[in-house]
């Protein structure tokens, strides 16, 4: 059985692509998440709502013990079961100057998302090599594509994956995996709650937010065969703002 393993898919863009993974393509759905445990059930709950199936799956995308502990035994325990498809969407924002940036909001934001996407990609991609197949999707972001003030760490975080989708989807575009990101810009989400939409939205062409939909959208079409010739490549969805 094919199975999608989503990072941080309690809430937000990483709930909605595991419910739309799911819904188009019939994968089995690991849920991942680090602590909101009724979050991801929530998660769960929509999945077979749709008609899905799927798992919770909790580890820190950012300890390697934890991640590998997890994955390893989940593997041990479903043998006839394969992650073809992996979306390392897990992150967070310590918004701040950077003059006065605390080094725990520097280490903790590239953590998650640098080190958590290659503690879990390179444990979930040994199989993937194995079959010689797998959809890799790394959730990156318009402050990694063109930097934003007051998001030094998570700006430098995001870059990180841009570069790493690019130099990775070479290394094993041979075994037919392909490796792509997804460059978001403000998408109605928690992690956008608190800014000013009314005030932001002017700077955007579409003078709206996305929605967590849209992007999930655009993930589902990168891991479908109708993508199977993109690799390496980074989708900015953004209604326009950085194009």
């Amino acid at each position: 059985m094919n199975c999608a393993l989503v990072t941080g898919a309690s809430r937000g863009l990483g709930r909605a692509i595991a419910v739309q993974l799911a819904k188009d393509h019939g994968l089995y759905i690991l849920v991942n998440y680090a602590t909101n445990h009724e979050a991801a059930q929530e998660t769960l709950a929509e999945i077979r709502q749709a008609g899905g199936d799927g798992e919770l799956l909790q580890f820190n995308v950012q300890t390697r013990s934890e991640v590998d502990h997890s994955l390893n035994q989940w593997r041990e325990q479903n043998e006839g079961k394969f992650i073809g498809v992996l979306v390392n969407n897990a992150g967070i924002t310590r918004d701040g100057l950077f003059m006065w940036m605390p080094e725990k909001d520097w280490d903790d934001v590239m953590n998650i998302s640098t080190k958590g996407l290659f503690n879990v990609t390179q444990n979930a991609i040994q199989q993937m090599l194995r079959k010689r197949s797998g959809r890799i999707v790394n959730i990156a972001s318009v402050s990694g594509m063109k930097g934003v003030a007051g998001q030094t760490n998570y700006s430098a975080a995001k870059g990180a994956i841009i570069s790493a989708t690019k130099a990775l989807a070479q290394e094993v575009a041979k075994r037919k995996i392909t490796v792509n990101a997804v460059a978001p810009g403000f998408i109605t989400s928690d992690m956008t709650k608190d800014l000013n939409e009314d005030e932001l939205k002017q700077m955007i062409p579409m003078n709206r937010f996305g929605k967590p939909q849209e992007v999930a959208d655009l993930v589902s079409f990168l891991v479908s065969d109708k993508a199977a010739y993109i690799t390496g490549e980074v989708i900015n969805i953004n209604g326009g703002i950085y194009s």
